[in-house]
């Protein structure tokens, strides 16, 4: 069987449209998956680089406001530091 390779970027993003979505199929459930899935692709590629709140009002555990976030980007990227990233704009 072949296998394939995902970039922890693409999966970075994806979730991180997922996790903002409030339509009704966007249950607690489905961002704690979610959450769950990214963080641990993330710490086993050594990419894990933290998330924020989408509302800092709303962090509490349990709550839809704790799983309503978004995953920052690996600090290396291709190879590039992120400062290296940021001076060139």
């Amino acid at each position: 069987m072949a296998r394939k390779t995902v970039q922890v970027v693409d999966l970075i993003t994806f979730a991180n449209i997922a996790l903002a979505r409030t339509d009704a199929e966007a249950t607690f459930g489905f961002k704690e998956g979610i959450c769950t899935m990214v963080e641990k692709a993330m710490f086993l590629a050594d990419n894990y680089s933290g998330f924020s709140f989408l509302d800092n009002s709303q962090t509490q555990p349990y709550t839809m406001g704790h799983v309503s976030r978004r995953y920052y980007f690996p600090k290396e990227k291709y190879g590039v530091s992120f400062e290296k990233l940021k001076n060139n704009l």
